[in-house]
Protein backbone atom coordinates (compact mmCIF):
# COMPACT_ATOMS: atom_id res chain seq x y z
CA UNK A 1 0.00 0.00 0.00
CA UNK A 2 1.30 3.31 -1.32
CA UNK A 3 0.96 4.71 2.45
CA UNK A 4 2.39 1.99 4.51
CA UNK A 5 5.59 3.75 4.43
CA UNK A 6 6.24 5.48 8.30
CA UNK A 7 5.69 9.25 8.45
CA UNK A 8 4.93 11.18 11.71
CA UNK A 9 3.90 14.71 11.46
CA UNK A 10 4.88 16.15 15.11
CA UNK A 11 3.78 19.45 14.95
CA UNK A 12 0.22 21.48 14.14
CA UNK A 13 1.47 22.86 11.22
CA UNK A 14 2.74 19.21 10.18
CA UNK A 15 -0.35 17.26 11.03
CA UNK A 16 -2.73 20.03 9.30
CA UNK A 17 -0.36 19.76 5.98
CA UNK A 18 -0.83 16.38 6.10
CA UNK A 19 -4.58 16.30 6.81
CA UNK A 20 -4.81 18.51 3.59
CA UNK A 21 -2.84 16.36 1.27
CA UNK A 22 -5.19 13.60 2.52
CA UNK A 23 -8.24 15.84 1.58
CA UNK A 24 -7.38 16.32 -1.25
CA UNK A 25 -6.71 12.82 -2.49
CA UNK A 26 -10.57 12.38 -1.22
CA UNK A 27 -12.11 14.75 -2.91
CA UNK A 28 -10.52 14.14 -5.73
CA UNK A 29 -11.59 10.10 -5.82
CA UNK A 30 -15.27 11.59 -5.36
CA UNK A 31 -15.15 13.94 -7.89
CA UNK A 32 -12.70 14.09 -10.58
CA UNK A 33 -11.51 11.14 -10.50
CA UNK A 34 -15.40 9.59 -9.36
CA UNK A 35 -15.73 7.10 -12.05
CA UNK A 36 -12.61 5.87 -11.54
CA UNK A 37 -13.25 5.46 -8.15
CA UNK A 38 -16.82 4.15 -8.95
CA UNK A 39 -15.46 1.33 -11.03
CA UNK A 40 -12.87 -0.39 -8.18
CA UNK A 41 -15.68 -0.67 -5.61
CA UNK A 42 -16.71 -3.62 -6.76
CA UNK A 43 -18.79 -5.15 -4.82
CA UNK A 44 -17.97 -8.57 -6.09
CA UNK A 45 -14.86 -7.92 -4.07
CA UNK A 46 -13.56 -8.14 -0.48
CA UNK A 47 -14.36 -5.60 1.43
CA UNK A 48 -12.15 -2.52 0.73
CA UNK A 49 -11.35 0.75 1.90
CA UNK A 50 -10.51 4.44 0.24
CA UNK A 51 -7.34 5.83 1.16
CA UNK A 52 -6.44 9.63 1.03
CA UNK A 53 -2.28 9.63 1.00
CA UNK A 54 -0.49 13.39 2.16
CA UNK A 55 0.91 12.92 -1.30
CA UNK A 56 -2.72 13.83 -2.86
CA UNK A 57 -3.28 10.67 -4.50
CA UNK A 58 -5.87 7.97 -3.63
CA UNK A 59 -6.24 4.85 -3.31
CA UNK A 60 -9.04 1.71 -2.73
CA UNK A 61 -7.36 -1.26 -1.24
CA UNK A 62 -7.95 -3.79 1.46
CA UNK A 63 -8.00 -3.07 5.04
CA UNK A 64 -4.18 -2.94 6.79
CA UNK A 65 -3.52 -6.72 8.19
CA UNK A 66 -1.75 -5.37 11.54
CA UNK A 67 -3.80 -5.02 14.59
CA UNK A 68 -4.00 -2.68 15.52
CA UNK A 69 -3.45 -0.64 12.42
CA UNK A 70 -0.27 1.64 11.99
CA UNK A 71 -3.05 4.54 11.51
CA UNK A 72 -6.88 4.61 12.13
CA UNK A 73 -8.49 2.92 9.52
CA UNK A 74 -11.19 4.39 6.98
CA UNK A 75 -14.81 2.93 6.43
CA UNK A 76 -14.69 -0.72 6.15
CA UNK A 77 -16.65 -2.05 3.11
CA UNK A 78 -17.45 0.94 0.99
CA UNK A 79 -17.95 -1.22 -2.06
CA UNK A 80 -21.18 -3.26 -0.19
CA UNK A 81 -23.00 -0.67 -0.41
CA UNK A 82 -22.26 0.84 -4.18
CA UNK A 83 -25.20 -0.73 -6.19
CA UNK A 84 -27.79 -0.87 -3.49
CA UNK A 85 -28.17 2.89 -3.42
CA UNK A 86 -28.34 5.88 -5.83
CA UNK A 87 -24.81 6.62 -6.83
CA UNK A 88 -25.01 10.65 -5.59
CA UNK A 89 -26.14 8.69 -1.84
CA UNK A 90 -23.23 6.52 -1.97
CA UNK A 91 -21.01 9.31 -2.78
CA UNK A 92 -22.39 11.05 -0.42
CA UNK A 93 -22.15 7.91 2.39
CA UNK A 94 -18.41 7.97 1.78
CA UNK A 95 -17.98 11.22 1.72
CA UNK A 96 -19.18 11.42 5.23
CA UNK A 97 -16.83 8.83 6.33
CA UNK A 98 -14.04 10.33 4.88
CA UNK A 99 -14.49 13.14 6.74
CA UNK A 100 -14.28 11.22 10.47
CA UNK A 101 -11.55 9.06 9.08
CA UNK A 102 -9.75 12.15 8.73
CA UNK A 103 -10.40 13.84 12.29
CA UNK A 104 -9.96 10.83 13.10
CA UNK A 105 -5.99 10.45 11.75
CA UNK A 106 -5.66 13.96 12.48
CA UNK A 107 -6.15 13.47 16.57
CA UNK A 108 -4.54 10.43 16.50
CA UNK A 109 -1.30 12.20 15.52
CA UNK A 110 -1.43 14.92 17.88
CA UNK A 111 -2.51 11.78 20.41
CA UNK A 112 0.85 10.27 19.55
CA UNK A 113 2.67 13.61 19.71
CA UNK A 114 1.26 14.81 22.83
CA UNK A 115 -0.43 18.21 21.75
CA UNK A 116 -1.59 20.31 24.70
CA UNK A 117 -5.20 21.73 25.10
CA UNK A 118 -4.16 24.40 23.00
CA UNK A 119 -2.33 22.69 20.25
CA UNK A 120 -5.39 20.62 19.84
CA UNK A 121 -7.81 23.61 19.58
CA UNK A 122 -5.52 25.50 17.20
CA UNK A 123 -5.58 21.99 15.07
CA UNK A 124 -9.48 21.50 15.07
CA UNK A 125 -9.85 25.38 14.50
CA UNK A 126 -7.46 25.43 11.38
CA UNK A 127 -9.17 21.95 10.28
CA UNK A 128 -12.61 23.96 10.52
CA UNK A 129 -11.75 26.34 8.85
CA UNK A 130 -12.29 24.24 5.31
CA UNK A 131 -15.33 22.85 4.04
CA UNK A 132 -15.75 19.35 4.73
CA UNK A 133 -15.39 16.79 2.11
CA UNK A 134 -19.58 16.39 1.68
CA UNK A 135 -19.87 19.81 1.46
CA UNK A 136 -17.67 19.67 -1.52
CA UNK A 137 -18.89 16.89 -3.13
CA UNK A 138 -22.66 17.90 -2.30
CA UNK A 139 -22.48 21.59 -2.92
CA UNK A 140 -23.91 21.76 0.51
CA UNK A 141 -21.35 25.24 0.88
CA UNK A 142 -21.97 26.70 -2.47
CA UNK A 143 -25.36 26.90 -1.80
CA UNK A 144 -25.56 28.63 1.07
CA UNK A 145 -23.47 31.03 -0.87
CA UNK A 146 -25.82 31.34 -3.25
CA UNK A 147 -28.43 32.07 -1.14
CA UNK A 148 -26.45 34.64 0.51
CA UNK A 149 -25.88 36.98 -3.31
CA UNK A 150 -28.69 37.99 -4.76
CA UNK A 151 -31.06 36.46 -7.56
CA UNK A 152 -30.43 38.80 -10.36
CA UNK A 153 -27.09 38.57 -10.22
CA UNK A 154 -26.81 35.23 -11.17
CA UNK A 155 -29.61 35.51 -13.87
CA UNK A 156 -27.87 38.55 -15.64
CA UNK A 157 -25.07 36.28 -15.68
CA UNK A 158 -26.79 33.87 -17.13
CA UNK A 159 -27.82 35.52 -20.25
CA UNK A 160 -24.65 36.43 -20.84
CA UNK A 161 -22.71 34.82 -23.44
CA UNK A 162 -19.80 34.08 -22.44
CA UNK A 163 -20.49 34.23 -18.25
CA UNK A 164 -19.89 30.65 -17.59
CA UNK A 165 -16.25 30.82 -19.33
CA UNK A 166 -15.36 33.87 -17.38
CA UNK A 167 -12.34 33.81 -15.27
CA UNK A 168 -14.59 34.81 -12.20
CA UNK A 169 -17.52 33.35 -10.81
CA UNK A 170 -20.14 35.16 -10.94
CA UNK A 171 -18.95 37.71 -13.65
CA UNK A 172 -17.86 41.29 -12.56
CA UNK A 173 -18.89 41.92 -16.38
CA UNK A 174 -22.55 42.72 -15.61
CA UNK A 175 -21.40 45.75 -13.49
CA UNK A 176 -19.86 47.25 -15.82
CA UNK A 177 -22.35 50.22 -16.91
CA UNK A 178 -22.68 51.18 -12.67
CA UNK A 179 -21.34 54.95 -11.82
CA UNK A 180 -17.87 54.68 -10.44
CA UNK A 181 -18.32 54.64 -6.89
CA UNK A 182 -21.47 52.43 -6.94
CA UNK A 183 -18.76 50.27 -8.96
CA UNK A 184 -16.31 49.99 -6.54
CA UNK A 185 -18.71 49.57 -3.57
CA UNK A 186 -20.01 46.29 -5.97
CA UNK A 187 -16.54 45.47 -6.50
CA UNK A 188 -16.57 44.85 -2.73
CA UNK A 189 -19.86 42.76 -2.35
CA UNK A 190 -18.76 40.71 -5.15
CA UNK A 191 -15.09 40.03 -3.67
CA UNK A 192 -17.48 38.79 -0.47
CA UNK A 193 -19.36 36.76 -2.54
CA UNK A 194 -16.77 35.18 -4.66
CA UNK A 195 -14.74 34.73 -1.38
CA UNK A 196 -17.59 31.97 -0.72
CA UNK A 197 -17.37 30.66 -3.83
CA UNK A 198 -15.47 26.73 -3.96
CA UNK A 199 -14.08 24.76 -6.57
CA UNK A 200 -16.11 21.87 -6.51
CA UNK A 201 -13.05 19.55 -7.22
CA UNK A 202 -10.41 21.03 -5.03
CA UNK A 203 -12.61 22.82 -2.64
CA UNK A 204 -10.32 25.65 -2.35
CA UNK A 205 -11.97 29.20 -2.70
CA UNK A 206 -12.16 31.75 -4.95
CA UNK A 207 -8.69 33.86 -6.25
CA UNK A 208 -9.44 36.59 -8.83
CA UNK A 209 -6.06 35.63 -10.81
CA UNK A 210 -7.39 32.17 -11.14
CA UNK A 211 -9.44 30.78 -14.37
CA UNK A 212 -13.20 29.43 -13.14
CA UNK A 213 -15.38 27.90 -15.12
CA UNK A 214 -18.85 26.61 -14.26
CA UNK A 215 -20.77 23.76 -15.27
CA UNK A 216 -24.35 24.37 -17.02
CA UNK A 217 -25.77 21.07 -15.36
CA UNK A 218 -24.87 21.32 -12.07
CA UNK A 219 -24.13 24.39 -11.68
CA UNK A 220 -20.90 23.98 -9.50
CA UNK A 221 -17.56 26.27 -10.66
CA UNK A 222 -14.30 24.57 -10.83
CA UNK A 223 -10.44 26.03 -11.24
CA UNK A 224 -9.78 25.72 -14.84
CA UNK A 225 -7.16 23.77 -13.94
CA UNK A 226 -8.38 21.24 -11.77
CA UNK A 227 -10.90 20.14 -14.47
CA UNK A 228 -8.32 21.02 -17.12
CA UNK A 229 -10.03 23.58 -19.01
CA UNK A 230 -7.88 26.27 -20.22
CA UNK A 231 -9.59 29.75 -21.21
CA UNK A 232 -9.21 29.52 -24.61
CA UNK A 233 -10.69 26.32 -24.70
CA UNK A 234 -13.79 27.48 -23.01
CA UNK A 235 -14.55 30.47 -25.59
CA UNK A 236 -15.18 27.26 -27.71
CA UNK A 237 -17.81 25.09 -25.54
CA UNK A 238 -21.20 26.17 -25.56
CA UNK A 239 -22.19 23.98 -23.05
CA UNK A 240 -19.67 22.75 -20.08
CA UNK A 241 -20.33 19.24 -17.62
CA UNK A 242 -18.21 18.87 -15.82
CA UNK A 243 -16.62 15.40 -14.70
CA UNK A 244 -19.04 14.38 -12.82
CA UNK A 245 -21.73 15.49 -15.06
CA UNK A 246 -20.55 13.63 -18.06
CA UNK A 247 -19.64 10.62 -16.33
CA UNK A 248 -23.54 10.51 -15.22
CA UNK A 249 -24.65 10.94 -18.52
CA UNK A 250 -22.50 8.54 -20.08
CA UNK A 251 -23.28 5.21 -18.01
CA UNK A 252 -25.82 2.93 -18.80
Amino acid sequence: MEGAQPYNPRTVEEVFRDFKGRRAALIKALTTDVEEFYQQCDPEKENLCLYGFPSEQWEVNLPAEEVPPELPEPALGINFARDGMQEKDWISLVAVHSDAWLLAVGFYFGARFGFDKADRKRLFNMINDLPTIFEVVTGTTKKQAKEKSSVSNHSSNKSMSSSKRASEPQGKNSKASLPRDEEEGSEEEDDEEHGETLCGACGENYASDEFWICCDMCEKWFHGKCVKITPARAEHIKQYKCPSCSNKRSRP
